[in-house]
């Protein structure tokens, strides 16, 4: 089976090289444990294959024999543009990876159909040159899942597709979405993706759901990836846990991992240590 890589180095050689294609991975993780700089290195590393072979095997190395690397790379945002983006791209990795990579990443900002129902003023989120004639074209009367929706259907297929966040969808309950409606998407998106053959990952913040909310999410996605502060002594560590994961997890259970420790270096979001069954 295909896979395509997350592009963590350390973590695609554990699991086979990668995700089998035709999936949804969830990302929850607490503030600042590591899911959003997860998502940045996916998106940076799967885009530097394509911008800078020579970089890419530099810092990420060979690719499994049966990984393929996606032809496009879509990065989507509810409330921040492409500026914001790769601000933050090169706060969790060197200049030289970001530099290279977001050109061949694909941004959409849905900004405007997330806040228009909203008392925000339009000029917080829409571009200052905008004109009336600008709006029409961008059909910001779509409701944001509607827009989500249709994008996906152009550019999903066979490529990466990165969602930040379902966070902010479920922000928006109570508006013109309700709980069912973001349930509904996860389990659109996991019956969807088997057809588009590519992968799509999807962040969310722990902080923001119950338990009955994240067992929702988890069962509509093929994998599911926690990530943690643990403490211990006067220092606090980032880690991971797989959660679930059809096709992934027997392998790390057949190795007996239970719990990866991780790190942010120059390369990214990475794994650094594993923790086993004693």
């Amino acid at each position: 089976m295909a896979t395509i890589p997350f592009g963590v180095p350390r973590l695609d050689s554990i699991i086979g090289g990668g995700v089998p294609s035709g999936n949804v991975v969830l990302l929850v993780g607490e503030a600042g444990a590591g899911a959003r700089e997860f998502m940045y290195t996916s998106a940076a590393m799967n885009a530097l294959a394509h911008a800078d072979p020579e970089r890419f095997d530099l810092h990420y190395g060979d690719l499994a024999d049966d990984a393929r690397i996606p032809p496009e790379i879509h990065y989507l945002s509810f409330t921040a543009d492409r500026d914001y983006i790769e601000q933050e791209l090169a706060y969790t990795m060197t200049d030289e990876i970001v530099d290279a990579a977001v050109d061949r990443i694909q941004f959409r900002d849905f900004s405007p159909e997330y806040f228009q129902l909203s008392p925000i003023p339009r000029d917080w989120y829409m571009d200052e040159t905008t004109s009336l004639q600008d709006l029409g074209s961008q059909h910001n009367r779509d409701g944001v899942v509607s827009a989500l929706g249709d994008y996906l259907s152009e550019h999903a297929e066979g490529n990466l597709v990165l969602i930040d966040s379902i966070t902010e969808l479920i922000g928006t309950i109570g508006d013109d979405v309700t709980w069912t409606e973001v349930a509904m998407v996860m389990r659109g998106l996991m019956k969807a993706s088997h057809q588009w053959d590519g992968l799509i990952i999807a962040l969310v913040n722990l902080e923001t759901l119950d338990a009955r909310e994240l067992g929702h999410l988890m069962d509509a996605a093929g994998g599911t990836l926690q990530f943690e502060w643990e403490s211990g002594g006067s220092q606090r560590a980032r880690t991971m846990v797989v959660r679930s994961f059809r096709g992934v997890l027997s392998r790390l259970e057949s190795e007996n991992i239970v719990r990866f420790e991780t790190e942010i270096n120059e390369g990214g979001f990475d794994v650094s240590d594993v923790r086993k069954i004693r």
